[in-house]
Order: structure tokens, then C-alpha cells, then sequence
């Protein structure tokens, strides 16, 4: 009798690793491109366009230069760049976007700050070419 079996097929994996949470943490630094298919946490820096299948949670010393896609997000560091939310976006009194966002819905706490225009309530559907350069 084998101890391992290999009897899972594709869709049991991506059913598994949709419950894992990746994170970044504080004092890491990663220079390009992100995606993951489950839920994301950065604490530390991403320069690059991120793209979060599930939950994204950007914490309070967490920072990315680049455009954001994730299916829900909360924020509580730094963004420069836009974010498309399909869901909805939370910013904490610590949040501090630079960027355009299009979301579904979004709860804005006292102190948060946003430069740049919002689209709500409309159908969020990201074309292949919207992870562009981020906002300057």
C-alpha cells in the first residue's frame, strides 16, 4: 500500500489552494509582477501590477507602486497606481491611494486619504491590457 497517493486531480488542487493565504511580509521588497489565484496579504513593498483572485489586505506598512486587481481589498498603507475591486474596497483610516479606482462597493473610514476618481456600482470586467504601467 503507497503512503502518498496521487489520486487528486486539477480541480481538487485549485479548490485547495484557493484557502491559502500568501503574504509579504514587513521589510520585503519585491520588484514586479504579483498573482495570485487565493487571498493576499502584503505588509512589506511590491513595485509591479498585483493580481488577487480572492481578498487582497494591504496592511499599515504595506506599499505598491502599480495597478491592482482583486475580486474584494482592504487597505491600510500605501497605494500609487489604480485598483479595480470587483467587490468591495475597504480603506482604513491609515490608507493612502494615489489612483483611480472602480469598484462595486466602498467603505471609506475617517482619516483615509484617495486622490483620484472613482467609478462605483457598475459591472467590473478588467480587459487583458489593463495592467498597464502604474499611475505616476
Amino acid at each position: 500500500m503507497a503512503m502518498f497517493q496521487s489520486s487528486t486531480n486539477k480541480s481538487e488542487k485549485a479548490v485547495q489552494s484557493q484557502g491559502i493565504l500568501n503574504i509579504i511580509g514587513q521589510g520585503t521588497r519585491i520588484t514586479g509582477d504579483l498573482i495570485s489565484n487565493g487571498d493576499f496579504r502584503v505588509d512589506g513593498a511590491i513595485e509591479g501590477n498585483v493580481k488577487v483572485g480572492q481578498r487582497l489586505v494591504i496592511g499599515g506598512t504595506g506599499k505598491i507602486l502599480g495597478n491592482i486587481e482583486a475580486d474584494s481589498a482592504t487597505v491600510a498603507g500605501h497605494i500609487k497606481g489604480n485598483l479595480t475591486v470587483k467587490n468591495v474596497l475597504e480603506l482604513k483610516p491609515s490608507a493612502k491611494i494615489d489612483g483611480d479606482i472602480i469598484t462595486n462597493k466602498m467603505v471609506i473610514e475617517a482619516g483615509a486619504q484617495f486622490n483620484g476618481r472613482c467609478t462605483m456600482n457598475v459591472a467590473v470586467s478588467v480587459p487583458p491590457t489593463a495592467a498597464t504601467s502604474p499611475a505616476k
